[in-house]
């Protein structure tokens, strides 16, 4: 956004909260009532979420400003709707929007009590109600530290991770409010968060980025793992942006997405050819070229212990040494999700494949975290290659798609015990870091 109106959490025109499946006085402080969360109307959940993040930032703001105690917002907070639109920011008129912002000039955090707030917290759970508010008063924190002299994508990321560093906190029971925090509550405010981003293409150069769900995510557990204090060092300079505007008409088009039996044909291929050559180097052994047998659900092939994902949907077969997957299935998941949710689940088959013939379990939370290292060591490569008519690389979007079957994929079965946000992680330390990072 530009003007005097602080960045927001979504990206303009982003109200497609509904893929997935009256308020008090915004200038009083945020009450602390013992009621249950899970019994509490959205208003109540903005108000227990801003107090406790207050709490936070008052406990933890002087260990990344040189001892300063934090300033408490001297606007207030402010809920609107339709019939009572948010006050001025500066010089700029206060609109109806179904958004959340900061606003430097008042320093007061506003949200769209009526749409935004409600549909947020009905499809996706309270915590992430509390992340928005957490990511708004990252912005609050970045105007009292005063390092608002980023570009838009480096703030808005680093909101993100200053929101992470206060679900830290509450996952380490400090809060009274937002305690007892379940991985399934956490991999539900992660499915909103695909939601809360840039569209596909979105240069990160453009004044308004936010950044694509995978840098996003990426910002929010840097917060949870390392804390404020490696938030407050974010900049152009350090931060690993992946987002990318879409380079040819055709792709802008689609999407990005390939025909679906083209996207199998081209996935196959590529992850085949990627293991011929990693697989030496990460075992010093030759790599066998792998059967790929697509199938009717009414006709599995053969396999006595299938190591299966996607609720049987797809498998390697150890006994056998081949992958399978069933093919309308996989289909389902590429028209709603897109192509690269279809690369996500065959990578998934590769990497078990590659842990069975090396001897290494795919079994367990640590099984589970290994295949997805692997599997996104190959996005790295994907991400590492020149741009050439002839070489297949990864389009804008493609990152999103892989995290969103990822979380699916996960939320489905749940058999690992590895929680989304924890697949994420590895995943996405594959993608970032490559091979290397899975040894």
């Amino acid at each position: 956004m530009t003007g005097n109106r602080a960045r927001t959490l979504l990206a303009a025109g982003t109200v497609a909260l509904v893929v997935l499946t009256g308020c008090g006085d915004g200038n009083d402080s945020p009450s602390t009532v013992a009621t249950p969360l899970a019994s509490l109307p959205p208003a109540e959940v903005v108000d227990r979420a801003l107090s406790d993040i207050e709490r936070f930032w008052t406990a933890t703001y002087p260990s990344i400003s040189d001892g300063k105690a934090f300033q408490p917002l001297q606007g207030g907070y402010h809920p609107y709707t339709q019939g009572s639109p948010p006050p001025a920011c500066g010089g700029e008129e206060g609109v109806y929007q179904p958004n959340a912002f900061y606003c430097p000039v008042g320093d007061f955090i506003a949200w769209d009590a009526e749409q935004l707030i409600p549909q947020l917290q009905s499809n996706f759970g309270q915590l992430l109600v509390a992340l928005v508010m957490a990511h708004e008063y990252g912005h609050a924190v970045q105007h009292r530290l005063g390092v608002t002299d980023q570009p838009t994508v480096v703030l808005e990321q680093q909101a993100d991770c200053f929101a992470g560093a206060w679900l830290a906190d509450a996952m380490a029971g400090h809060s009274g409010s937002f305690n007892g925090i379940t991985p399934a509550q956490i991999d539900a405010a992660l499915a909103g968060m695909l939601q809360l981003r840039d569209q596909p293409g979105t240069s990160a150069t453009n004044e308004g980025a936010h950044g694509n769900a995978f840098d996003r995510i990426r910002a929010l557990q840097d917060g949870v793992q390392n804390g404020a204090t490696k938030c407050a060092g974010y900049s152009a300079e350090n931060l690993p942006i992946t987002e990318v505007p879409f380079t040819q008409e055709r792709d802008a088009a689609t999407g990005g997405n390939l025909p679906y039996d083209e996207a199998v044909a081209t996935i196959i291929k590529d992850v085949e050819a990627y293991w011929a050559k990693a697989y030496p180097e990460l075992t010093g052994q030759p790599w066998k070229q792998l059967s790929v047998q697509p199938f009717d659900a009414a006709s599995p092939p053969a396999c006595p212990n299938p190591d299966a994902i996607a609720g049987g949907a797809a498998f390697y077969c150890p006994d056998g040494d081949f992958i399978a997957y069933d093919d309308q299935k996989l289909q389902a998941l590429y028209e709603q999700l897109g192509d690269n949710a279809v690369g996500l689940l065959l990578g998934d088959l590769y990497a078990r494949a590659v842990q069975h013939r090396r001897g290494q379990s795919t079994q367990g939370s640590a099984g589970q975290l290994a295949v997805d290292c692997l599997n996104g060591s190959w996005t790295y490569d994907l991400l590492h290659r020149p741009k050439k008519s002839d070489v297949t690389t990864l389009s804008p979007g493609d990152l999103d798609e892989a995290v969103a079957a990822l979380l699916a994929l996960g939320r489905a079965t749940g058999e690992s015990g590895a929680s989304g946000f924890e697949r994420i992680a590895a995943y996405r330390d594959g993608v970032l870091n490559g091979l290397s990072a899975c040894k």
